[in-house]
């Protein structure tokens, strides 16, 4: 069993104060790290300040619109601390087939889920702790991106593009003490998957190899792996969380 250990180590979990972001940036908190939370939505910031009181000081909570560069930049002038870990998790959906997508549709997703892991990550690569040779930029991709879905254009698109840019990053950063990798979810036990019908939840579940739907904390612990000593070696991949929906 591994055990993995954070102490002294900081991370920035982005769409952190809810669903797997904020399973992910409990995970860090509970093995001794930092956290800091950005989201764009003030009451999860809130609420996920609630449930975490007891971590105290190892967390920050911050208000970011990704899209946002003015937004972002003012979120990294207001660390406290240099960077070891970044967790690229937010991401939006705007579910519709191709002939019924508008242009908003497509603008919302890619702003979101690609130009927005653009705009943190380039604002960020100066602020990693520079006497680091550990420091880790994960990037919360999806099935999806693999293999595309039916009313999914935007959504492939992006997620797509994420694959190409963490194994872009994988190469182009290596030799400054970078890994880059990113993680393909599946279907994961959500507030928004909770609240379908349980014939749709179970036809779902029916459809992965292992018969039952991911949980929050299946994708919090490839985060923590990849983000560990223990997978040093491990760039420009992407790994599939997913029970082997994809076969």
């Amino acid at each position: 069993m591994i055990n993995f250990k954070f102490i002294n180590k900081n991370t920035i979990v982005t769409g952190g104060a809810a669903g797997i972001g904020l399973e992910i940036a409990q995970s860090f908190l509970v093995a001794g790290g930092n956290v800091s939370i950005w989201d764009y939505s003030e009451k999860a910031l809130a609420a996920a300040s609630d449930e975490l009181s007891r971590f105290g000081s190892q967390v920050q909570y911050v208000q970011v619109d990704i899209t946002n560069r003015e937004s972002v930049a003012k979120a990294v002038a207001g660390l406290p601390w240099a960077v070891d870990i970044l967790v690229n998790n937010a991401g939006i959906t705007r579910d519709k087939s191709f002939a019924k997508m508008g242009a908003d549709d497509w603008d919302a997703v890619i702003n979101t889920n690609l130009t927005g892991l653009f705009n943190v990550t380039k604002a960020l690569l100066e602020k990693f702790n520079p006497n680091s040779n550990h420091k880790r930029i994960i990037n919360i991709s999806s099935v999806v991106g693999l293999y595309g879905n039916f009313g999914q254009t935007n959504y492939a698109a992006a997620k797509s593009g994420v694959i190409g840019m963490t194994k872009t990053w994988g190469k182009e950063l290596g030799r400054k003490g970078f890994t880059s990798n990113a993680i393909a979810p599946g279907f994961i036990n959500t507030a928004m998957t909770k609240a379908m019908p349980k014939e749709a939840i179970d036809a779902m579940a029916a459809k992965i190899p292992v018969m039952r739907l991911g949980e929050t904390s299946d994708i919090a612990n490839a985060v923590l792996f990849l983000a560990s000593e223990q997978a040093a070696y491990i760039n420009a991949t992407v790994l599939s969380v997913d029970g082997g929906i994809t076969l």
